[in-house]
């Protein structure tokens, strides 16, 4: 699947999300539907933290977890869920919905990962199958620019959802190349010395993960919204400040208990990591991460148009960042 037709995606999504057969009811007032496009890990606790706090002043939000990014954005379209988590550029500029960023949650950090004994360096994956995240997701961008970038043409481009379940799909051998997040990086790298090798990238800074909505939603319910804002933007602050504060949250909040209490080391050490790259974003995107993403997802294929000729308002509205900006202040 090297050339992906982004209009018959964006049909297929269009028409799953009208047939969806979700059974999820219409939100009332004061109630807020957050879709979660991916399986929820360690790198979901400064979201799932916000969350919490937001409930915790007086936001009924119910957590929908799908299990892909594609998914997600099905159901803003639907009008089955209020918000979705990732970073819709190519919905947004093809689905005719309008559909807006309200908040970036973090930047790109991921690692493209392959086999050794199969492959070196990136000219070895021309003509290769890799496997990424989902349709329109950082990975794959990111997975597109690099292949731009060293002139290969890579064979079929699989989805599997999850770091986590392409890292075992890795150690077991089902996947060749793939790419992971810095937790599953790390793991590899010790489950397994000397078996992969990371290839290089370039220096990313465009959105991973942001907040979604339709125009209509952030217009009506922008009180809820600004809690929201406000708590994303507060824990990405504590949590730059101080990466063992993620346990805490983890703990308080009885997050990922699946994991166990094992896993805090690996979380105080993933967080310290993305605090020291700046991947968590302190005061909320808006025009700035704009420009970098429309220079990224351009060069990615995954949007049309020259970066400088696209506008902000058409992809993003930056009320809510203002406000809690405003409030809270500038880091």
């Amino acid at each position: 699947m090297t050339k992906l037709s982004r209009r018959a995606v964006l049909a297929t999504a269009l028409a799953a999300a009208i047939g969806s057969a979700m059974s999820i009811e219409a939100a009332s007032a004061g109630d807020m539907r957050i879709a979660f496009g991916d399986l929820p890990g360690i790198e979901s606790i400064q979201t799932l933290t916000a969350i919490e706090r937001a409930k915790e002043r007086g936001v009924n939000v119910e957590l929908i977890v799908l299990n892909d990014e594609d998914l997600a954005a099905q159901a803003i379209v639907g009008n089955q869920a209020d918000v979705g988590i990732g970073a819709p550029y190519t919905l947004i500029q093809k689905a005719g919905v309008p559909i807006r960023l309200f908040a970036q949650i973090s930047t790109l950090r991921f690692f493209p990962v392959v086999n050794s004994e199969f492959y070196k360096e990136w000219k070895d994956l021309d003509g290769q199958d890799v496997a990424v995240q989902a349709r329109g997701s950082g990975t794959e961008a990111v997975m597109l620019l690099m292949a731009k970038t060293h002139g290969i043409k890579l064979g079929t481009v699989s989805y599997v959802p999850g770091s986590e379940v392409r890292r075992n799909a890795l150690i077991q051998g089902t996947l060749k190349a793939s790419i992971v997040d810095a937790a599953n990086r790390r793991a590899l790298e010790a489950e397994a010395p000397g078996k992969f090798i990371v290839l290089p990238v370039d220096d990313l800074s465009a959105t991973d993960e942001g907040l979604f909505a339709t125009a209509d939603y952030l217009k009506n319910n922008a009180a809820d919204v600004d809690i929201l804002v406000e708590e994303l933007m507060k824990t990405g602050r504590e949590i730059t400040e101080n990466p063992a504060v993620a346990v805490e949250f983890r703990n308080k909040y009885k997050l990922l208990p699946d994991l166990g209490a094992d896993a805090d080391a690996e979380i105080s050490e993933y967080y310290k990591e993305s605090a020291t790259a700046g991947s968590l974003v302190l005061n909320g995107g808006g025009a700035e991460a704009a420009a970098d993403d429309f220079a990224f997802f351009s060069l990615a294929g995954q949007i049309e148009g020259e970066p400088a000729s696209l506008k902000v308002e058409d992809f993003w509205d930056v009320a809510a960042i203002d406000r809690a900006v405003a409030k809270l202040g500038k880091k």
